[in-house]
């Protein structure tokens, strides 16, 4: 009888490995580097730029995939499409990005490796099942991967004819960031399955929120994720409808702050000023609610959906008189509540308090 606490044996992992691999390891890591024309020390920074650990010089920890691609490298380097200097910058964000997803899988394919037995107690797969598991996923998972590639490109399609700004595109953006208050308490007290859910739900509303006001996720951290638009506007109904679909007794609640300005994108990541001062106007802003910068706000002064107000400025790391700008939906009638809900912030300046 098969122990269930027993998981795939070593022929199994090793006919996995096979599979994900494309072939067996054969080769040593300054043989890939003869093969593929490439200085030993060239691999070893790219191995590690895509999140490897280093593997010792007579370890033949490589395949003939591993070849093959630095191959496809060096062929894309040759034709100008990839610039030598920053084909490690490249690697790591290409890594970094596919190291979860990859994390995912793993987890979805070891989940597809137990099978309930006629007794409902789950057991786990012979390795000729677990092979034959692994061999129908794969085609779809590469499929699927490539959809949502080439999708995500033909939504780029505008800045890949439109900029000529090589490795990095400055542009003009709303960046915009969301975090959970009081995530670090609370989850002490939760165990992991029900912490692990409650961050799945938050990335998966904070995701569909996003996309369908036009919005790029650009990462997610823990408690946090961050967000751009190319609309003030998109920015603003992003903010603003994320702590509203959120709120529930048991979550914590959402936060939101934002700037607009000009950001260099890339490989993916943001950089600039614009980054910090949203970062910093995020954790200024009380629950549910959501501040923005000067630039931002200007942006909203005369929609009448919004209703934008001037609140006290204060001195936080790297900012020392920052102009917060408090959003809400356009009323006909104030909220009274809402003109004392920040009353209490430290102000340095009294003519601060106003309506934009």
């Amino acid at each position: 009888m098969v122990d269930p606490g027993d998981g795939p044996g070593p022929d199994a992992r090793e006919a996995l490995e096979r599979l994900l691999l494309d072939g067996p390891r054969r080769y040593t890591r300054l043989q890939v580097g003869e093969l593929s024309g490439m200085a030993p020390e060239r691999t070893q920074r790219l191995w590690r730029a895509l999140g490897f650990p280093d593997a010792a010089d007579d370890d033949p920890a490589f395949t003939d995939a591993d070849v093959q691609a630095l191959g496809v490298l060096s062929e894309l380097i040759a034709s100008g499409f990839v610039d030598a200097d920053s084909e490690a910058s490249i690697a790591r964000a290409m890594g970094q990005a596919l190291s979860r997803l990859a994390d995912w899988q793993a987890d979805m394919i070891a989940d597809a490796l137990t099978r309930a037995g006629p007794d409902g107690e789950r057991r786990p797969a012979s390795p000729e099942e677990a092979v034959a598991v692994a061999r129908a996923l794969l085609p779809k998972m590469r499929e699927i991967q490539s959809y949502v590639w080439r999708r995500h490109l033909a939504a780029n399609a505008d800045r890949l004819l439109a900029s000529s700004a090589g490795q990095g595109d400055r542009r003009e953006l709303a960046v915009g960031f969301a975090d959970l208050v009081g995530y670090t308490s609370r989850s002490r007290g939760m165990g992991g399955r029900e912490l692990g859910a409650m961050i799945e739900d938050f990335e998966s509303l904070a995701s569909e929120v996003i996309a369908r006001h036009r919005g790029r996720v650009v990462k997610t951290v823990g408690d946090g994720i961050l967000f751009t638009t190319v609309s003030a506007v998109d920015a603003v109904e992003i903010g603003l409808r994320l702590p509203e679909v959120w709120d529930s007794e048991e979550r914590p609640p959402l936060r939101v702050g934002a700037a607009y300005g000009a950001v260099l994108t890339r490989l993916g990541d943001v950089y600039s000023p614009v980054v910090n001062l949203a970062s910093r106007l995020t954790s200024l802003a009380r629950p549910g609610t959501m501040l923005v910068d000067r630039d931002l706000a200007e942006r909203l002064r005369d929609l009448p959906d919004y209703r934008v107000r001037k609140l006290r400025r204060v001195s936080v790391r790297g900012y020392d008189h920052l102009q917060p700008w408090l959003v809400r939906r356009g009323r006909h009638v104030d909220d009274p509540a809402d003109e004392h809900e920040y009353d209490d912030a430290p102000s340095d300046d009294p003519a601060d308090d106003g309506a934009a």
